[in-house]
């Protein structure tokens, strides 16, 4: 009698990793060392990632995963998550990561960290996932949340965690920072900018400047990052700096891997444009934010990215957004020279820099009127007019966006902005009206500006008590997270300014109080 054929290996992944799991159970293994060993072996055969090892080591289909996370969402009163099975196949097989707030719900879910997962950490959440499970054990659905508590996101502290890059470099503790300050902002609670977050503010910037002077990517996903770049500029006025700043870093630090080695010409002028982009942004945020310094270092980075595309357009643009810097925060004579430079790097071509270089001129000559340089208010109007001349020749692409363009809105806005500093109180409300008409609900930081320098005329005018009750109210009114740096200067000039003129009242001293509040100094709510 011929002895029975012995059955062949199980070809297919899941029928392997199913004999892997069943005989790691009767060995006793925890449902993490089976998935190690279910992707040492699958791996070379089938290609298997990490965070499907753990999944086929649970046992569990794409769906239980799915079912699981909204579980916990659920668990928690939380809005369910857009998380589904073709989004989780993806991260599976590589053609996704996840994001934070994901990652740590799988880490969650498979009672492991990151790094188990073949993914870098750790988890934004600071707090260890693994469990040790008693052998022969198997992890049931309903033993997976280990808490009902409300997920909340531990505060920053001044422990730095080390995340490892998935290429093998070296690790960023900065795009660390920035994720949990970014999960701590969407779980709507309160961040404060410390020294931890602009530390990782600037790092994030030292990086592309040491890409830039040291260094595939394909052009669809140029084309993505593009787009999102452009969707940034027009969340410019509308999001919270510190919340916008975070997202456009986090994009930022993955176009600075991209140009860690050198790309095609074409390609690497549009990585050098992406960069420009994001870190002009980044710096016009750090404006909104009150850190001139780091603002001023992000438009050198930005400038660097420009020069290396030869696109005088761009150049110009990175030039005119550097001006709001001294303009806001130091001398109006060096906005007044950055200005000119951004016409003279626009030359005669219609772009939304050319247009909004002459304003910028204009803004910092008022500021000279107001100063006492009487002789500047002809050179002004002047300006005015030059930059309305090239706005009325733009097009449609350059006057859509509030960020990388230059709208309609905002030259309402400086031009009323420049006819306050120059005391011309009858333009100036023309002009700021009409921006307030322009302008969305939704712009709370402009349009805050805007009621200031009406508060600023009527103060002009002789109406005090008028001047603060719309400053007191345009400032109650703000959302969390709107009340900015940017904001707090315009209010503390007005109220020096009518304390100088009319001494000190019970208004200016309830305007005071209300700047000093502490709810006032919270820059990283959740938008309401």
């Amino acid at each position: 009698m011929t002895e029975p054929e012995k059955p062949g290996p199980p070809r297919k992944e899941a029928d392997l990793a199913r004999q892997m799991r069943a005989r790691g159970l009767a060995l006793g293994h925890a449902p993490p060392q089976i998935a190690r060993e279910i992707h040492e072996v699958c791996a070379p055969i089938h290609g298997t990632s990490q965070i499907k090892a753990h999944r086929l080591a649970h046992g569990i289909a794409l769906s239980d995963v799915v079912a699981q996370v909204r579980a916990l969402y659920e668990l928690e009163g939380r809005p369910q998550p857009k998380l589904g099975e073709t989004l989780l196949s993806a991260y599976e097989s590589g053609y996704k990561r996840p994001g934070p707030a994901y990652l740590h719900d799988l880490c969650r879910v498979y009672h492991a960290e990151p790094t188990d997962l073949g993914l870098p950490g750790p988890c934004v959440c600071g707090h260890p996932h693994a469990r040790l499970l008693e052998p022969g054990v198997v992890l049931q659905p309903d033993t997976l949340t280990t808490s009902r508590q409300p997920f909340s996101v531990p505060p920053i502290t001044g422990v730095q965690y080390r995340a490892e890059d998935p290429r093998g470099g070296a690790g960023e503790e900065e795009e660390t920072v920035l994720r949990r300050t970014l999960l701590q902002i969407l779980a709507g609670a309160g961040v404060a900018l410390d020294g931890q977050i602009l530390g990782a503010v600037d790092g994030v910037r030292r990086k592309m400047d040491d890409t830039l002077v040291n260094a595939s990517v394909s052009p669809t996903m140029l084309d993505q990052w593009e787009e999102t770049a452009l969707g940034y500029g027009k969340q410019y006025t509308s999001t919270p700096p510190l919340r916008l700043l975070c997202d456009v870093l986090l994009d930022f630090s993955e176009v600075r891997r991209m140009c860690e080695q050198r790309q095609p010409i074409e390609l690497q002028e549009r990585l050098c444009r992406l960069a420009a982009q994001l870190s002009g942004l980044a710096g016009a945020l750090m404006i909104n934010l009150g850190d001139h310094r780091l603002s001023r270092s992000f438009f050198r980075t930005a400038r660097t990215a420009a020069d290396e595309t030869g696109d005088r357009s761009l150049r110009s643009w990175v030039s005119v957004r550097e001006a709001l810097v001294p303009m806001y925060y130091g001398d109006p004579r060096e906005s007044l020279h950055l200005a000119r430079r951004a016409q003279d790097l626009a030359g005669r071509t219609p772009s939304a820099a050319a247009a909004m270089a002459p304003i910028v001129e204009a803004r910092a000559l008022g500021m000279l009127v107001k100063r006492g340089r009487s002789d500047a208010a002809g050179s002004a109007k002047r300006a005015i007019a030059r930059g309305q001349a090239v706005f009325g020749q733009l097009g449609k692409e350059h006057v859509a966006d509030t960020a990388f363009g230059y709208t309609e809105r905002q030259l309402a806005f400086h031009v009323g902005d420049t006819y306050t500093n120059m005391g011309d109180h009858t333009h100036a409300e023309e002009a700021l009206r009409r921006a307030l008409t322009l302008y969305p609900s939704t712009s709370e930081l402009d349009r805050t500006l805007i009621w200031l320098d009406r508060a600023t005329c009527r103060l002009q005018k002789g109406e005090p008590e008028e001047a603060l009750r719309t400053a007191t109210e345009t400032v109650l009114a703000l959302s969390p997270g709107q009340f900015t740096d940017i904001i707090a200067q315009r209010a503390r000039q007005l109220v020096g300014a009518a304390v100088a003129q009319y001494g000190e009242t019970n208004e200016t001293k309830e305007f005071r109080a209300i700047l000093a509040a502490p709810t006032r100094s919270v820059v990283g709510e959740k938008q309401t």
